[in-house]
């Protein structure tokens, strides 16, 4: 894992939904400094987008190829 065991945080929450049925949530909070170290952090230069966005038919076409199930 690259995060050091003290820049990382777990917690699992369960309860009863509304549905009756058992449910589980997660948090993973990771410490800022975390971050910094694989560029992630919002303060970086590297965490801005630095480049156009694709065009619409890319984004069409990556939908509909999200959508398709392998063998079918």
């Amino acid at each position: 894992m690259p995060f050091a065991g003290d820049l990382i945080h777990f917690d699992l929450a369960c309860g009863v939904g509304t549905d009756g049925h058992w449910r589980g949530w997660y948090t993973v909070r990771v410490d800022a400094d975390g971050l910094l170290a694989l560029g992630l952090h919002p303060d970086q230069p590297t965490s801005v987008i630095t480049a156009p966005s694709p065009p619409r038919w890319w984004h069409a076409a990556a939908e509909r190829n999200a959508e398709r199930r392998p063998g079918g």
